[in-house]
């Protein structure tokens, strides 16, 4: 198991401590997994990692690491809408599936601090299991994260740095310290081991429905959950555990769409553009750096993208809340989003959405 230069094709082992290739490429996983089957699934283990034999896991760090992450719910929401309730997670989000999995490799190749950025979530879920694996942590965030992000990430012993200005800059700020000091970066989008954790998402879904949903709604900032949702999609189409692959609904915001533009136009990198202020935090990524793996993953699975539209949020918000999902403003979008689609595309069943991100979290 190497990396590979998303780039220049330059391998590497994965015990290096280098973000990125010199090239400055981003890290891709040479790891190809045995065809996926319920049958090696290890159903003593109440935690994603029954999955293990379909990750790349050097050893079992994982054992001395794992909070119980994944095993999720999955709730009907009405007669089209199915939830995945991933709120349901040790940290409250659904970035615990790839922290779990990156912070086992960081104790796996023996790193003892880490430094990562964030709008609140992932840099929870890293503070969580850095606490876990013994590793000390600093988590940078962007001015205006929710209090209670900040306060949890504090609570898991991290100390956490927030960053004025936008999402973006507080990345490139975070950055200057990974080059400049020479410490870890255990970042959700640099490194690819954090993909093999978000990939149990689809995994989960088949193991607890036996089949996947004709439509699946995915939120993309980043794109962390959208890659681990991709590659899952990569083995189980080589396996023959599916003979055809789902309408992948892929949103983003009106303030913060530069893949959606991006994807409207054939192109293979994301758009700049001016990013205002969105309340779906979580996906307000204006430079997302895997755009063109995220991109040509869309043009592959003629995935469609839909707005969320910034005024409909919150009322998405408050309908999931009527039937007593109460979730934060991000997550809101996703069923917003999906509202949306309906209109563009006429009704949708089917349909699996994610609950990534609890409400208590996000009130603010």
């Amino acid at each position: 198991m190497e990396y590979i230069c998303s780039k220049c094709g330059k391998r590497e082992s994965v015990t290096t401590r280098a973000a990125k290739c010199e090239c400055g490429g981003l890290w891709k996983l040479d790891f190809k997994p045995p065809k996926f089957s319920l049958e090696d699934v290890d159903k003593s283990e109440w935690s994603m990692f029954r999955y293990r034999k379909f990750m790349a896991l050097e050893d079992e760090s994982w054992k001395d690491i794992t909070l119980g992450e994944g095993m999720t719910p999955i709730v009907r929401f009405d007669e089209n809408v199915l939830l995945k309730m991933d709120y349901f997670m040790p940290t409250l989000s659904f970035k615990d599936r790839g922290a779990a999995v990156l912070m086992s490799h960081c104790k796996a190749i023996g790193v003892d601090s880490v430094v990562q950025d964030s709008s609140g979530n992932a840099g929870n879920s890293v503070a969580a299991y850095g606490a876990k694996a013994g590793i000390k942590c600093e988590i940078f965030v962007p001015e205006g994260t929710s209090p209670k992000k900040i306060n949890m990430i504090r609570a898991h012993g991290a100390e956490c740095t927030v960053v004025p200005g936008s999402r973006d800059h507080c990345a490139d700020v975070c950055r200057s310290k990974v080059e400049n000091d020479g410490i870890f970066y255990a970042n959700h989008v640099y490194n690819p081991f954090f993909y093999e954790g978000t990939k149990t998402y689809l995994y989960e879904v088949y193991e607890q429905l036996g089949r996947l949903p004709e439509n699946i709604v995915i939120p993309v900032g980043n794109g962390t959950l959208f890659l681990g949702v991709m590659h899952a999609l990569d083995e189980f189409m080589e396996s023959g555990v599916i003979d055809h692959v789902p309408q992948i609904i892929a949103l983003q915001t009106e303030t913060c769409d530069p893949l959606l533009r991006a994807a409207e136009q054939g192109l293979d990198r994301y758009v700049e553009m001016n990013v205002t202020p969105t309340i779906a935090e979580g996906i307000a990524i204006g430079k997302p750096m895997r755009s063109e793996e995220i991109l040509e993953y869309v043009y592959k699975y003629g995935v469609r993208f839909i707005h969320a539209r910034e005024d409909e949020i919150l009322d998405a918000r408050a309908a999931l809340a009527e039937k007593g999902v109460y979730c934060e403003h991000t997550t809101a979008a996703n069923y917003a989003a999906y509202l949306n689609y309906c209109r563009k595309y006429g009704e949708t069943p089917d349909c699996l959405i994610t609950m990534c991100g609890a409400g208590l979290k996000s009130d603010h």
